[in-house]
């Protein structure tokens, strides 16, 4: 944590203690004993085969996340989450560049060892009003521009303020100011930003609507920008004894840093349908790009939940990306699974690359009782004219409290 952060978050308890008359101490004793605490734990195996010069990887690590709650005082709680990843029986045989361990060895797994202060916040909360001061999670939409990379075992914070205003049953307001965003990689590769996200949806008839503008800036080096202006729509509209799903979703972005600019557009079309216990999904995706110098970018998105579990497009290809993809989804054994299949190309060729490979994902995931719950997923890429063949496998087990 940054000597910035740590006095964000000191101003952020100060401003909560001061905001609390002195009579109110028995008050604040009280929220504070009447607190949760809470806390959940992971042991996940990860395996990566690819077809390079690396070794395959291999990780067993344990996740543990730990966190208090308080009671509310006249509309003001804090919470304090602590998060922890260790290596488990030497299972530790992969890479993870950024923090420098064993860089250049073996394929990357991104779930470097580390302590550290996940969330820690001051949250008011009155009427349909609530806001949040110091470190804390930030998602929007599902996570496809702005998520806390849950997936991996050290998520994503941002230091910062968010304001959520429920205007009514159907409207939803949202606005974040960041300062930080506390990335994947421990530590090492956090980024000093002053990005201001604005979010306002309204629920209709027919499906929610939503509009959003995330501007983004990295307050170090040049000061590169990411502005990204968008509306989505999606629904579900019942048809007998069928539910038919639909999403459709656009956005234009521009990119400047220092004297290079570039724009790129998003669109997203998706239809559904589910019956029987089973969900069906066509959907179109496009990354554009500009001119085959730029693809579109989501840096703070939870990338692992698109364009493929096999996580090759963690960054959008100058080319742009078109994600054509169908998945299956439903119950078994008192889990849930899912099957999916991506084929990728460029929304530009003009470096001469087309057609970029296909992917074939597959999962299921059960829960125990109220605490407990286990997974097992598998993700093959195959690559055509991009990257190499990518295998990956994980196997997890989880508790909660």
């Amino acid at each position: 944590m940054t000597v910035y952060s740590k006095a964000a978050l000191a101003v952020a308890i100060a401003g909560c203690a001061a905001a609390i008359p002195a009579q109110a101490a028995d008050s604040v004793a009280e929220a504070l004993s009447d607190g949760k605490a809470y806390g959940d734990f992971r042991l996940r195996y990860e395996s990566v085969e690819q077809d390079n010069g690396l070794d395959d990887a291999s990780a067993l690590t344990l996740r543990t996340k730990l966190g208090y709650q308080t009671g509310s005082v006249s509309g003001f709680s804090a919470t304090v989450e602590m998060e922890d990843t260790r290596i488990v029986a030497g299972e530790g045989d992969y890479s993870v560049p950024p923090s420098g361990y064993k860089t250049g060895q073996y394929s990357v797994i991104a779930d470097p060892e580390t302590t550290e202060l996940d969330q820690a916040f001051v949250q008011y909360t009155q009427g349909g009003v609530t806001a949040k001061l110091g470190r804390q999670v930030i998602a929007f939409d599902g996570h496809r521009h702005v998520g806390h990379v849950g997936w991996r075992q050290d998520k994503q914070t941002f230091d910062g303020l968010s304001m959520a205003y429920k205007a009514s049953d159907k409207l939803s307001l949202n606005y974040a100011y960041i300062n930080q965003r506390n990335r994947i990689f421990a530590e090492a590769a956090d980024l000093d930003s002053k990005d201001h996200l604005v979010n306002a949806s309204y629920q209709t008839g027919a499906g929610k609507l939503t509009a959003y503008s995330y501007l983004l800036e990295l307050d170090q080096g040049n000061e590169a920008t990411l502005d990204t202006y968008g509306l989505s729509f999606s629904g579900a509209a019942p048809a007998g004894n069928t539910k038919l799903l639909y999403s459709v979703e656009y956005a234009t972005q521009s990119a400047e840093a220092g004297a290079n600019e570039a724009d790129a557009d998003y669109l997203l079309l998706e239809g559904g349908v589910s019956a029987a216990g089973l969900t069906a999904k066509l959907g179109y995706e496009v990354l554009g790009s500009d001119d085959g110098a730029y693809g579109f970018a989501t840096p703070l998105a939870t990338l692992h939940k698109f364009n493929g579990w096999a996580d090759i497009f963690l960054n959008t290809p100058a080319g742009g990306l078109v994600d054509s993809y169908v998945s299956l989804g439903g119950s078994l054994a008192g889990g849930k699974w899912a099957l999916a299949y991506h084929d990728y190309s460029a929304d530009d060729d003009s470096s001469g690359v087309d057609n970029y490979g296909s992917e074939v994902n597959a999962v299921y995931s059960k829960k125990f009782g109220k605490h407990y719950s286990a997974g097992v997923k598998y993700a093959a890429y195959s690559a055509d004219e991009l990257a190499v063949d990518t295998d990956k496998l994980w196997l997890w087990v989880g508790a909660s409290f």
